[in-house]
């Protein structure tokens, strides 16, 4: 059994899920598009939320937030489920796949054996669509992967039931009917409306613009406060949330200036594309940040020194989104 279902790769697996899902019940949608629309874009540093022992911080909404706002925005209807019971899930699984239905799914990364083993750790953020079974196999389009792959039945329930932070709990969902037809201009600005929010305006110190200067005070304090070892340890905790899961805050805000270029050509706001190109010098910015704190964690400066210089690149990075967010929010108000 497998469903015809046009696996298409992508940069980040929610966003390329969301895509592939909706491209397949016939509404063209580029990953960047579907990024945009559902707010993918955030900043959070939450340090008594541990991910691995290690302080939560990430660059994305929580895992299953895109494909909900972006679904919910475009009038879509789906249906979501969780299960406690593992072989329960798995046969509402199968029927759904025999129903002809691909299935999007969220699970723990260091379970599934097509992951090469380097990056198979305790993520359970982790979304892919299942499109068919053979035998004990499952068929999986995942969509930071160039093909098809497929992932034994035992490994796919242990993915789907990963324990720890995120815990996916068997979760699935999938599209049930699509509209007759699309808001798309006002989904693209109430997708937009909700980043500027999120990134200028949170009540609390944690997320947005507000928490990159958190991070970038804590940053300042580590070597002092942790000693070596273990500021490289948070460090470098750092740069796996960043470049490894999803696209990481560069790559983040690469799909996001791709997706202001094709709202600037939907919304005929000229000012949109101008910031896309900002967008992407901010990208940059961040990817500077994870450059020169893996030479730190490399042992190529001295640790103090070092720790100044990037706490002073976030900093700039924070200047820079909340200068850019301003002008995003005046650009979609004209």
């Amino acid at each position: 059994m497998k469903i015809d279902f046009q696996h298409r790769q992508f940069a980040h697996c929610e966003s390329g899920v969301t895509a592939n899902l909706l491209n397949h019940h016939g509404f063209p949608c580029s990953e960047a598009m579907a990024f945009g629309i559902g707010g993918g874009l955030f900043f959070g540093y939450v340090p008594f939320v541990k991910l691995n022992f290690l302080p939560l911080t990430t660059f994305r909404t929580g895992p299953g937030a895109i494909f909900k706002k972006a679904t919910r925005r475009l009038g879509i209807e789906v249906r979501k489920q969780t299960f406690r019971n593992p072989a329960e899930a798995e046969c509402e699984l199968d029927r759904v796949l025999e129903a002809g239905i691909p299935v999007g799914a969220q699970t723990g990364v260091f379970w599934l054996p097509f992951f090469p083993p380097a990056y198979r750790f305790h993520f359970n953020g982790h979304n892919l669509v299942v499109i068919g079974k053979e035998g004990d196999d499952y068929l999986i389009s995942d969509p930071i992967f160039e093909e098809i792959v497929r992932c034994p039945a035992v490994d796919l329930r242990k993915a789907r039931f990963a324990k720890g932070a995120l815990a996916p709990k068997g979760k699935i969902y999938y599209i049930e009917k699509m509209p007759n037809q699309f808001d798309l201009p006002q989904a693209i600005k109430t997708g937009i409306r909700e980043v500027c929010r999120v990134m200028l305006k949170t009540p609390v110190p944690l997320a947005g613009v507000r928490g990159i200067r958190l991070l970038s005070r804590q940053l300042r304090k580590w070597p002092n406060k942790l000693g070596e070892k273990k500021t490289i340890l948070h460090l470098g905790h750092i740069i796996r949330m960043q470049e490894e899961i999803g696209t990481g805050g560069g790559g983040f805000r690469f799909i996001y200036a791709a997706f202001l270029q094709e709202a600037a050509e939907t919304l005929s706001n000229d000012k949109l594309s101008a910031l896309s190109d900002r967008c992407t010098e901010i990208g940059d910015l961040w990817r500077d940040f994870a450059l020169i704190a893996s030479r730190v964690c490399r042992g190529r400066a001295t640790v103090q020194d070092s720790f100044d210089d990037l706490a002073d690149l976030l900093q700039q990075c924070a200047d820079r989104e909340e200068t850019f967010f301003l002008d995003l929010q005046t650009a979609l108000a004209k």
